[in-house]
């Protein structure tokens, strides 16, 4: 089976079957299958020797468009993330190929609509990832919005409608939930329904792309967003991970950074599609529609920006 992934504007192949033949856990006949649905790098199920794995390929192009953290460092956050049990075990590192054999987990991939149902889990599962050893890197939304918006420039990608006009309000967003800073823990930052494998009673986390030491109000905020939760949502979700520390900064500055999220991902999914959505490879792996979720996730920034409780989460959170 061949990947072709791109570097620069030079194809690298990548053929899987060269990959399993460096992994020892792949004896016997292997079953290969691609798994649709990641909106980047490579995925596939190694069916050998009796068992069943995860064989994930990082696409250096990912890293080459400012669309993650380098390959390097996200192996090492997955490694991290699965010594604290949020992670699938890490079972192999093949740092020439840049890929990594993980534990399969026989359980069911989340979609939005599953989220409100597994709160309990997912909070468990970021406190599991957040009180773990801290990561090698830094990550802060406001200066990756400042990333996209400068590859925005450079490529001459166009902003969407009214997007500019809006920076002077995501500044006094950004000074607003800097007064009060909460210590960053390691957090997985991109955290879509389909990022999350429910076991039972337990969740896993899977793909650390965008890695890195962060807020948790981040995190919970970013998961409110893709989950599109509304206000209650959130509060439910800030009060399974926070307990009975939850309090009015705390829920303001979740609701803040789910904003934020909207912001942000809207370039990530401009930029992708700008850059990579012309490669077929991305096209037929993902079956996603990246300028789609751009329009449909500034839309809902719209909403937040212009919402009239604005104000006061401001105030909230300085306070």
């Amino acid at each position: 089976m061949l990947i072709t992934f791109v570097r620069g504007r030079e194809a690298r192949p990548v053929v899987l079957d060269e990959i399993v033949s460096q992994v020892p856990e792949f004896a016997g006949p292997v079953e290969l299958t691609v798994i649709k649905g990641g909106l980047s790098h490579r995925v596939v199920r190694v069916d050998a020797g009796g068992g069943r794995f995860v064989l994930r390929v990082l696409d250096p192009a990912v890293t080459e468009a400012g669309l993650g953290v380098t390959m390097e460092q996200e192996i090492a956050n997955t490694v991290q993330a699965a010594e604290t049990g949020a992670g699938p075990r890490v079972l192999r590192v093949l740092p020439d190929a840049h890929a990594l054999v993980l534990e399969y987990v026989d359980g069911r991939t989340l979609s939005a609509a599953d989220v409100p149902s597994h709160l309990d889990g997912i909070a468990d599962a970021c406190r599991r990832l957040h009180s773990g050893r801290p990561f090698g890197n830094s990550f802060d939304i406001f200066e990756k919005l400042a990333e996209f918006l400068t590859l925005c420039e450079r490529h001459g990608l166009g902003l969407p409608d009214g997007y500019a006009e809006q920076l002077p309000l995501v500044a006094r967003i950004r000074e607003a939930l800097a007064a009060r800073p909460l210590p960053a823990v390691p957090c997985h930052n991109d955290l879509l329904a389909e990022n999350f494998i429910a076991d039972g009673d337990r969740v896993r986390i899977v793909d650390y792309q965008l890695s890195g030491q962060n807020d948790p109000c981040f995190e919970l905020g970013d998961i409110a967003a893709e989950a599109l939760l509304d206000v209650t949502g959130v509060t439910r979700l800030a009060l399974a991970y926070f307990g009975s520390d939850l309090n009015d900064r705390l829920l303001a500055r979740t609701r803040l950074y789910l904003t934020m999220s909207n912001v942000t991902w809207t370039l990530w999914f401009t930029v992708h599609s700008g850059l990579l959505g012309g490669r077929a490879d991305v096209s037929a792996a993902a079956d996603f529609d990246y300028a789609a979720e751009a329009a449909a996730k500034w839309g809902r920034a719209l909403s937040d920006l212009g919402d009239p409780g604005l104000g006061e989460l401001l105030d909230t959170v300085r306070r």
